[in-house]
């Protein structure tokens, strides 16, 4: 297993996921209400460099989004996690894996507008990726994959 991690933190680094319980009203003494409007995406800013185009992300509730790119000239994916609104440093991740051989990259800390980028060479291989803002976690597990064949042995 290989984990490469670059961590930049405040403090202690903690990562804690809080759950959330949300009470309704009986749907007989529910009122209709209007749909709260969409939170608008970050937009992808090009962190990776030049070559790369984003192929998939997630938002991450209101907080940001997280994009997967690729590079076809290199083989290469990148991730990187951004904030819809930067402001004050806060706790974020952008991680990017495959699982033969297990290996993860991992930028973690305290960042005030994104976090990675964080580069793997997963040509022909299916890749986990993830972005993480103040506790509230998206991405994908097992995705994009490559249509080569590619032994990691």
């Amino acid at each position: 297993m290989t984990i490469i991690r670059r961590a930049t933190a405040i403090g202690a680094t903690v990562t804690a996921t809080a759950c959330a319980a949300l009470a309704l009203a009986p749907a007989a003494a529910a009122t209709p209400k209007a749909a709260a409007p969409k939170a608008a995406a970050a937009q992808y800013n090009g962190a990776c460099g030049s070559g790369y185009s984003v192929v998939n992300s997630a938002q991450i509730g209101t907080k940001g989004t997280v994009f997967l790119t690729y590079n076809s000239a290199t083989g290469k994916n990148c991730v990187v996690t951004v904030r819809t609104t930067p402001g004050k440093a806060v706790h974020m991740t952008a991680s990017l894996g495959f699982a033969s051989p297990t290996t993860t990259v991992t930028d973690t800390g305290y960042f005030t507008t994104y976090a990675g980028p964080v580069y793997l060479d997963a040509r022909g291989l299916c890749v986990t990726w993830r972005g993480e803002i103040s506790g509230e976690v998206a991405g994908k597990n097992g995705t994009n994959c490559g249509s080569l064949a590619a032994d990691r042995h």
